[in-house]
C-alpha cells in the first residue's frame, strides 16, 4: 500500500491521528519532527532559534529527502510543503491527506506557540501563517479532510474511507 501523508497546520492534530491511523491500517508510523530532532539532537524550537527559519526549512526539506518511507503514514511538520522537493518525493509513493482546519480552531488547540517550534518568523501570527500555508496545503493535497468539530477517532475513519476509495 501506498503511504499516507498527513499535511495541515499546526496543532490539526497530524501526529495524534497519524498514530491511530497507522494501528488502523496495519503500517507504520514516522513523525518527521521526530527525524529531525533525533538528527540534531536537539527540539524544533532550539534548531529555529538557533538556525532561522529559512536554515530550519531546508533542514526539513533534505530530513524527508533522505529518508525512504514504506508502508507508513507520515505525520509531517505544518512546514512541511514549503519543500518542493519533498512534498514530489513524497507524493511520489504516497497519498497526501490535508488535515483541515479553521485558524481559530488551530488557536484555540495551539497554547504553546512559542515552545512547540513552529517554523514562522517572529511577529507572524497563526491566521497570517493559515493564510500563507494553506494554498501549499491544497495544492499538494490528493485528498483533504475538514476535521472542524471531529474527533481524532473521527478523522481516522474519514481517512480511511477515503484512502481505501
Amino acid at each position: 500500500m501506498k503511504n499516507i501523508v498527513l499535511i495541515g497546520m499546526p496543532g490539526a492534530g497530524k501526529s495524534t491521528i497519524g498514530v491511530l491511523l497507522a494501528k488502523s491500517m496495519l503500517m507504520d508510523f514516522v513523525d518527521t519532527d521526530l527525524l529531525i530532532q533525533k538528527k540534531f539532537s536537539d527540539s524544533l524550537c532550539g534548531i529555529i532559534a538557533e538556525r532561522g527559519v529559512e536554515e530550519f526549512l531546508g533542514i526539513e526539506n533534505d530530513v524527508i529527502c533522505e529518508n525512504d518511507f514504506q508502508n507508513c503514514v507520515v505525520a509531517t511538520g505544518g512546514s512541511a510543503v514549503y519543500g518542493r522537493e519533498a512534498m514530489e518525493k513524497l507524493r511520489a509513493n504516497g497519498t497526501a491527506v490535508y488535515l483541515k482546519l479553521s485558524p481559530e480552531e488551530l488557536e484555540r488547540r495551539i497554547d504553546n506557540i512559542h515552545t512547540r517550534g513552529i517554523a514562522m518568523n517572529e511577529g507572524t501570527t497563526i491566521a497570517a501563517l493559515y493564510a500563507e500555508r494553506s494554498p501549499l496545503y491544497e495544492k499538494y493535497a490528493d485528498i483533504t479532510v475538514d476535521c472542524e468539530g471531529m474527533t481524532a477517532e473521527q478523522c481516522v475513519d474519514v481517512i480511511a474511507k477515503k484512502v481505501r476509495a
